[in-house]
């Protein structure tokens, strides 16, 4: 099993900045992705950044130029930087770690438990 323990979030004015961890331990294997998955209420969750061991990232377009993501592999943490944050980035964000045993198996998703992520005058 793996476990996701996420810190960080709370609440910050417009055009203020915040960050995330997420510190994922258990049976890692080493083709993995993290990342961070928002959803705000009565919308789907959607992606917001993730990162690979190579370090290749993906970002949600609304949060390209505003948001990055980056970890450290020897320790399985990840961390979200936002900045120029907006009302709408308001919903909790989950973080995720994608694993899978060799290429001839399904990836397995973890989920953290969630973080409010509040912006707000």
């Amino acid at each position: 099993q793996v476990r996701l323990v996420e810190s960080g979030g709370g609440l910050v004015q417009p055009g203020g900045s915040l960050g995330l961890s997420c510190a994922a331990s258990g049976s890692i294997f080493s083709d993995n992705a993290m990342g961070w998955y928002r959803q705000a209420p009565g919308k789907q969750r959607e992606l917001v950044a993730a990162i690979t061991v190579g370090r290749s990232t993906n970002y949600g377009d609304s949060v390209k130029g505003r948001f990055t993501i980056s970890r450290d592999n020897a320790k399985n943490t990840v961390w979200l930087q936002m900045n120029s944050l907006k009302p709408e980035d308001t919903a909790v964000y989950y973080c995720n770690l994608q694993t899978r045993h060799n290429p001839f198996t399904k990836y397995v998703d973890y989920w953290g438990q969630g973080t409010q992520v509040t912006v707000s005058s």
